[in-house]
């Protein structure tokens, strides 16, 4: 029996003043959906995301949930007031005696519970927002960015949760390996029309470019219908008047359904002009450490970074990746070592906080008002790459339209904001690039452009990031810091550093071992083991082998945590029913660890 979709829209149509949004869009998701939501920066998919979870009111067109069926959306700037704690607010949403799934998801997610809302920065609040959706397992969930603000172990974490959940999800997200790892549909927001494909992201880009391939190809047949007509018109008109005025009027209708056609986006101008040549050595530590009072953020540290390099530096968040980078340019000095600048650096520093951003200020201001930016005399010109080029054109370049222009930054999107800073760092000359996290918010097609422009930068570049595949596209060097002082640096990008950490270095010579081990047994005269009937496994057998180790930690954490929960001598006489829940959940996470156990096992012995 077909079980009934989790959630519909049907004739959906928003206009928020100008062109509609939405015109007739209509979609179903169905239970166990895992179903990615992309589109360019603008192009309405969090509104969309809002007007699936019932927040935004369309102006035409229905919106049902399934009877019984709960839809859970993680917003991006939660509402805090009337809570006291992070965990408060998480919590909310819980039955009695169900709070420990805060814990729970909070250890995986790395945020303090008990954190005062009225300290939490943005990037806490963002974390507490999804700490809540997970732990009240609604049975849709609605996922607006959700790995911002997380570092990669934390992703790591939530791709695994994920992975193991049975429920339906939709997921905006800018990260290529999250949205790889987790989808196997994707719905593509473009020009108001959404476009399913029954497969994950993977392979979205190629399913894009054969949509618009086809689209130019039924624009120029188009043309050329409406060029021919256009000719007849003018030629014969005058002795076929009476006979032929319908094929006028088809004419006519041609010309309007041309210019009713919505064009594509461009994409941003993005360039860099690489500043004068830097020396061959551009930066060196030798030794560097720093404290901040008892806490050790670096000791001990060597780098070399040579002219042309492309250095990532990844770890936890909070454990001083942005304070090294701000030692290696100078920017702050090391409690002990040395940190020696190359000659003839120009720096060029994408933070991000955005603090180079006046918040109240408009587009318009942040350019013309950046004194090196500014053109002498002219308060409509700004100084790009060493020419003047008026303030709006500019702009323009990156996506922004005249209504913009001189709109206050802070009612820009994160995506928004990230685009006005790349304009100012891409103004003038550089050869030494510093970017702190610049893919937060960034769509896939300005992240594709961004990484194009890295790869022709003669200069060199320090990159901070969480994106996976970004970084593996980009850098030639990775800096892993993980806490208590320790750094290392290993050759190549996020996949290579994966490979090479100490544990996996590690595993690997056992497995070696074991198999030279085994060699010499057969070798001796031992009868080697007989092939099973049934060797190797399908590619999606393998997945699941692969996911089954994190999926076990999870549940043996989980364990852990309810048996501690539990154990308290008077929590049963004092709340019988969160003792009676605790009980309850501990059962079904050891039946599911039994499970879980058993099916690696089964696995295990086929590979």
């Amino acid at each position: 029996m077909a079980r009934a979709p989790l959630l519909q829209l049907s004739d959906i149509s928003l206009t928020f003043g100008g062109n509609p949004v939405f015109d007739n869009l209509s979609l179903v998701v169905q239970p166990g959906d895992r179903v990615a939501l992309v589109g360019r920066n603008g192009s309405g998919k969090s509104t969309l995301m809002k007007v699936m979870a019932g927040l935004t009111e369309a102006d035409r067109g229905l919106r049902v949930v399934s009877p019984g069926v709960s839809v859970g959306y993680m917003e991006q700037d939660p509402d805090l007031s009337g809570f006291e704690t992070l965990g408060d607010f998480a919590a909310s949403g819980l039955d009695v005696g169900e709070e420990y799934r805060v814990a729970m998801v909070a250890e995986g997610l790395k945020f303090n519970p008990a954190t005062p809302v009225a300290t939490a920065s943005g990037g806490e609040r963002r974390r507490a927002a999804l700490a809540k959706l997970l732990a009240e397992a609604p049975e849709l969930m609605l996922l607006d960015e959700p790995t911002n603000h997380l570092d990669i172990q934390a992703i790591e974490w939530l791709e695994a949760e994920l992975s193991s959940t049975r429920t339906g999800f939709v997921l905006i997200s800018h990260d290529r390996a999250f949205l790889r790892a987790l989808t196997k549909a994707t719905l593509w927001v473009d020009r108001g029309e959404v476009r399913r494909r029954e497969a994950g992201f993977d392979g979205f880009e190629e399913w894009r470019e054969t949509v618009w391939a086809e689209e130019d190809e039924a624009r120029h047949k188009l043309d050329r219908k409406i060029k021919a007509e256009a000719k007849w018109a003018v030629e014969g008109i005058s002795a076929r008047r009476k006979r032929n005025q319908g094929r006028v009027r088809a004419l006519a209708a041609l010309r309007e359904e041309r210019s009713s056609q919505i064009r594509r986006q461009g994409t941003a101008a993005l360039e860099i002009e690489s500043g004068p040549v830097s020396g061959k050595r551009v930066i060196e530590a030798k030794g560097i450490g720093k404290r901040f009072g008892d806490k050790t953020i670096l000791q001990g540290f060597d780098l070399r970074v040579l002219r042309g390099d492309r250095v990532a530096f990844v770890g936890p968040n909070g454990v001083g990746k942005t304070t090294l980078l701000k030692m290696l340019t100078g920017e702050i000095a090391p409690d002990s070592g040395e940190v020696v600048l190359g000659t003839n650096l120009e720096i060029a520093v994408f933070d991000q906080t955005r603090a180079q951003l006046d918040p109240n200020a408009t587009l318009w201001e942040n350019l013309t008002g950046d004194p090196l930016m500014a053109v002498s005399g002219a308060s409509d010109q700004v100084m790009v790459r060493g020419n003047p080029k008026h303030v709006v054109a500019y702009l323009k370049d990156f996506l922004f339209d005249e209504r913009q222009v001189r709109a206050p930054v802070r009612s820009l999107s994160g995506g928004e904001k990230a685009r006005l800073l790349l304009a100012k760092l891409m103004a003038r000359p550089s050869n030494l690039l510093i970017l702190d996290e610049p893919t937060n918010d960034l769509d896939v097609e300005t992240l594709d452009l961004l990484q194009d422009v890295l790869g022709e930068y003669d200069g060199t570049v320090l990159l901070v990031s969480h994106d996976r595949d970004f970084i593996d596209r980009i850098a030639t060097a990775t800096v892993a810091m993980e806490g208590d002082g320790r750094a290392t640096a290993y050759p190549g990008g996020w996949s290579d550093y994966a490979a090479q950490r100490p544990e996996v270095m590690a595993a690997a010579a056992k497995s070696a071992a074991a198999a030279s081990a085994s060699a010499a047994k057969t070798a001796a005269g031992r009868e080697p083991p007989r092939p099973s009937k049934n060797t190797g496994l399908s590619f999606t057998e393998r997945k699941r082998l692969d996911e089954l180790p994190a999926i076990i930690a999870r549940l043996e954490a989980e364990i852990a945590k309810l048996e501690e929960f539990l154990a308290a001598p008077d929590l049963y006489t004092k709340d019988p029913v969160k003792f009676r829940k605790g009980t309850e959940a501990l059962s079904e996470r050891q039946i599911a660890l039994q499970g879980a156990e058993e099916e690696w096992l089964a696995l295990e012995e086929r590979a």
